[in-house]
């Protein structure tokens, strides 16, 4: 029973990472509650100074979507970018082929909740960023890719 209780505290805690929303787009208008959309979200690497990567996402509107009650579709996009240098860790360059989640974000009231992986392709110098939904009980399909080779990056000279 006590594992019970600490399991759902645990699903309210926030999580580090943030997103700043960037805009959306209504795709189905809803009479009470707020409308069906596409929200547009941005979030920086927290372990990898200068990745930002940005994510769309299906949001549920109407009165469940309101009272965040409502549970999001599994689709998702990512594109993520190089906006400086980048220098890598020996945590992250033998982070393995399990990666290291770096975004998280509940998709419904309990147990659904988008999340973003990063992996380190050594052999190509890449990171390459994963976005999928999924479940406590029943995994889904539905996934993204992007991937960030790092550049050498040219610092302008006053």
């Amino acid at each position: 029973m006590r594992k019970i209780f600490v399991a759902t505290i645990l699903l309210f805690i926030p999580l580090a990472t943030q997103a700043e929303e960037i805009g959306s787009v209504d795709t189905v208008f809803k009479f009470i509650g707020p409308d069906h959309k596409i929200v547009v979200e941005a979030f920086d690497d927290p372990d990898v100074k200068n990745v930002t990567c940005y994510l769309s996402r299906a949001k549920t509107g109407g009165i469940k979507g309101g009272l965040g009650l409502a549970e999001d579709t599994a689709d998702a996009a990512i594109s993520c970018q190089q906006v400086g240098p980048i220098e890598l860790t020996d945590k992250i360059k033998k982070s393995g082929k399990k990666g290291m989640v770096v975004f998280q974000k509940r998709t419904s009231l309990v147990f659904k909740k988008l999340q973003v992986v990063r992996f380190y392709d050594a052999n190509r110098d890449a990171l390459v960023y994963l976005t999928y939904s999924d479940k406590v009980i029943d995994g889904s399909p539905k996934n993204a890719l992007s991937a960030v080779p790092i550049m050498p990056w040219k610092v302008a000279e006053n």
